[in-house]
């Protein structure tokens, strides 16, 4: 039960962290990729407590590597870009 617990409070220190204001790309993506492998242990603890197939975390677990690697790509692009991956550096309306 206390795992439960946990991952809650986990949960939303990440989305705190995501929903604040920040200047770096970096932070953003690190805040976004700490709740993904929240919400993976609490499948996890909650897929095993049933004993149900582990198959679907193993999935998840791919789409989250995926989706870190986009942005790892996003943000080389934005640097290699811009030269920095200050918010304020760049406009999105240049594009």
């Amino acid at each position: 039960m206390m795992i439960y617990l946990y991952s809650s409070i986990s949960f939303f220190c990440g989305v705190w962290v995501f929903s604040s204001n920040r200047k770096h790309l970096l932070v953003t993506l690190l805040s976004l990729e700490f709740i993904v492998l929240v919400v993976y242990m609490y499948m996890y603890a909650y897929l095993s407590t049933f004993n149900y197939e582990l198959f679907f975390s193993m999935v998840f677990l791919t789409y989250s590597v995926c989706e870190g690697a986009l942005g790892l790509s996003i943000l080389v692009s934005m640097i290699r870009g811009y030269g920095s991956d200050y918010f304020n550096m760049y406009s999105m309306l240049q594009c």
